[in-house]
């Protein structure tokens, strides 16, 4: 495995903001950003971060609220807008300005506001399963579950757990890949098992309970910057319709498809390393 460190940066409202750094290729790399999705945290990128981080800088942040990250004592600061101002605040703590960002779910919905709010930004855009219209489908099926769920008591108990939720998402996944699934998913604090996100995300999340995000005009804003998008095959967030309309729209965008997988691909499958390190060669 690869080495990182684990670093704190400040925010504007005085949050201390987790982030990994995968720092071992030396000088005058490409710095990648890896956003996780709404619940999610840095550790999604574990293994997809140490395969790029052999040819690029790669780092993994904490959203506020999730992961190592300082909770919000305000849950209405759990917003886009405030997120991507904590982007900014990492780029500029780590004193750099152009990066390739790479985001899974929200993460996605961020690079495309990152995008059109702070144009010249990114160099390049790796989006996971995502797109700027979402299946009402899978919003439905998120709000199910964030900020409802009941933390497990044993790691057999979290094991099991994660394998009953979400097996329609990934019908293949083996014994070790649930494991691995469930010890990202929660935390062991004080011999107490948490899922690793604030529960109060969710207030904001339900604030437009008939809403899901029409993004198309911020997309289109993303032309002139090289996009690989993954899908899962049996994702209920980013319709086929949509992949084929964002690759109509976008000029410079490679589409993969991950045959039996849903809402996320890994992005360690071959045919997401064989586009992911096509980007980075071309836009490194």
């Amino acid at each position: 495995m690869i080495e990182y460190s684990e670093n704190y940066f400040t925010n504007s409202d005085g949050l201390k903001l987790y982030y990994r750094d995968y720092n071992n290729a030396g000088d005058n790399v490409p710095v990648v950003l890896c956003i996780p999705g709404l619940t999610r945290n840095a550790r999604d990128f574990n293994q997809i971060a140490a395969h790029m981080a052999k040819t690029c800088r790669v780092i993994c942040l904490d959203l506020r609220g999730r992961g190592n990250s300082d909770w919000d004592d305000d849950p209405t600061r759990y917003r886009p807008d405030v997120y991507i101002s904590d982007i900014m605040a990492l780029l500029a703590h780590l004193k750099t300005p152009e990066i390739i960002a790479f985001g899974t779910s929200l993460g996605g919905l961020l690079i495309m506001m990152l995008a059109a709010m702070h144009p010249g930004t990114l160099k390049a855009a790796i989006i996971n399963d995502i797109g700027p219209e979402v299946d009402p489908a899978g919003i439905k099926r998120i709000k199910s579950y964030v900020g409802k769920t009941t933390p497990p008591k044993t790691w057999a108990q979290a094991f099991a757990a994660v394998k009953i939720a979400n097996l329609n998402t990934f019908p293949k996944f083996t014994d070790d890949q649930w494991e691995d699934f469930a010890q990202k998913t929660f935390t062991e604090k004080n011999g107490k098992l948490t899922a690793s996100y604030d529960a109060a995300i969710s207030q904001t999340f339900e604030s437009n309970p008939e809403q899901t995000p029409d993004l198309w005009g911020v997309f289109d804003m993303m032309k002139s910057v090289p996009t690989v998008v993954l899908r899962g095959g049996i994702s209920d967030i980013l319709a086929e319709e949509t992949l084929d309309e964002m690759a109509k729209r976008h000029p410079d965008l490679v589409a993969v498809t991950v045959p039996d997988i849903g809402h996320v691909p890994l992005m360690t499958e071959p045919e997401c390393l064989a586009a992911i390190d096509n980007l980075v060669e071309r836009c490194g």
